[in-house]
């Protein structure tokens, strides 16, 4: 049974499971495979050098992803001595379950994995800020940063999640190619928690 599957847009996504999931829960592992998903393909040295990190590292690193299923051989490349590598996948999502798995190692595996990906969502943000007097005004106006806070119940925060992911996600039809003049990649984050409980 694989835990690969193909969405809607083509796209492949791994779902984590337990044992994938313990092989991708390491801050640079995620950056590495979050790297070559936004930048392509790479060689261990070249992603040292973006990273800030040792080609020892990444190197080591980029080999547990490929032993968990997350990073392969890029077929077009790895024509010199250097090995280059390329995300597996487009895509992973985390299944809910591991969040309530009994072994407290998986737990603690969501946890780092969420924790980094939030870091990365927040780096992002900031990045935007700080180089947004880059952009053009037309990039500046279009973007937007906001908050909102609702009092609802489980099952219409799921709801809410539901239709914001789905709205999204259509989208990707309206997709333009790279070489159209003005465009960008555009990042989207959601988060979408309950602030306290009460009965």
């Amino acid at each position: 049974m694989t835990d690969d599957t193909t969405d809607p847009e083509g796209r492949k996504v791994h779902t984590l499971t337990p044992h994938s999931l313990r092989g991708l829960a390491h801050p640079l592992r995620m950056q590495l495979l979050i790297s070559l998903r936004r930048d392509g393909p790479a060689t261990a040295s070249q992603l040292a050098a973006g990273l800030g990190e040792s080609s020892g590292a990444t190197s080591y690193h980029l080999r547990q992803l490929a032993a968990h299923g997350f990073v392969e051989d890029a077929p077009d490349r790895g024509k010199g001595r250097e090995r280059w590598w390329q995300s597996a996948h487009q895509g992973t999502r985390l299944d809910e379950s591991l969040m309530k798995d009994p072994d407290p190692t998986v737990r603690g595996a969501v946890a780092v994995y969420l924790h980094e990906v939030a870091a990365f969502h927040a780096t992002e943000v900031s990045t935007w800020i700080g180089t947004q007097h880059e952009w053009p005004t037309e990039w500046t106006d279009s973007s937007d940063i906001s908050d909102y806070t609702l009092r609802l119940t489980p099952e219409l925060t799921a709801e809410l999640a539901a239709k914001v992911n789905e709205l999204i996600e259509s989208y990707r039809a309206s997709a333009v190619d790279e070489s159209t003049p003005g465009s960008a990649k555009v990042r989207l984050h959601t988060h979408v928690f309950p602030t306290h409980y009460t009965e």
